[in-house]
């Protein structure tokens, strides 16, 4: 019987998962840098997912990196309504870790909201955009494509993420900060750029895999189309 999914595969979509779900939690911490600059304590960690997602696309191609993108965003789901459920749970009379607790669960809706749509339409961005480049240049300049495709997603995330989030906030502030994330997380990007490269290459010799995807379908909802 011929094994659909290898176990690289598997280890590179469980840490997208966890990427994902722990940028959720690290967003409670906002961190101050340079100037008047303020980030949140998932930009650490999120691009990562982004670096997953392409090597994921790259290889394997559009299809399964839907399928990934999909699953994080049930896991990332499964792990909010849980917290919401013990945020609801009385505490006992013994324990003062409430407030703390609640701080990072009790997510407000209108932010799960901005957080959840905005993984969806970047992350399903920055693979259909590396999709589409692999085939228009015969599968060459990885590196190009990889950040041109974290910077389209990056942008998609931030212009719903942010307005949605911190809907009132002034626009000066509010196109700082989403400049400033978005910089952030290519700069990122292009900083372990080489160690992305290096992985693609090794994965594709280590399976035998090197996807194209042409003639498929990129309706981001067809995520039973895997093969």
């Amino acid at each position: 019987m011929k094994q659909k999914f290898s176990a690289t595969f598997l280890l590179m979509t469980v840490a997208l998962v966890v990427c994902l779900i722990s940028s959720n939690l690290f967003a409670t911490k906002v961190f101050h840098i340079f100037g008047n600059i303020n980030l949140p304590g998932a930009v650490l960690i999120f691009p990562i997912s982004y670096i997953l997602n392409d090597c994921i696309a790259e290889v394997w191609g559009f299809r399964r990196a839907r399928m990934v993108i999909w699953l994080a965003f049930m896991a990332n789901l499964f792990v909010v309504i849980m917290g919401q459920v013990v945020v609801w749970l009385p505490a006992a009379s013994f324990w003062d870790g409430g407030e703390h607790f609640n701080f990072v669960f009790n997510m407000a809706p209108r932010v799960f909201v901005a957080s959840m749509l905005a993984f969806l339409a970047g992350s399903t961005m920055n693979a259909l955009v590396l999709s589409k480049m692999k085939i228009a240049s015969e599968g060459r300049r990885f590196g190009v494509r990889a950040i041109v495709s974290s910077l389209a997603g990056e942008m998609l995330d931030s212009l719903i993420f942010m307005p949605i989030a911190f809907w009132g906030t002034p626009l000066g502030a509010l196109l700082t900060m989403m400049a400033a994330q978005v910089s952030f997380k290519v700069l990122y990007e292009i900083v372990i750029l080489p160690v992305t490269t290096l992985v693609v290459r090794r994965v594709k010799e280590h399976e035998g895999v090197d996807t194209f995807d042409r003639g498929i379908n990129y309706n981001p909802f067809k995520i039973k189309d895997i093969q």
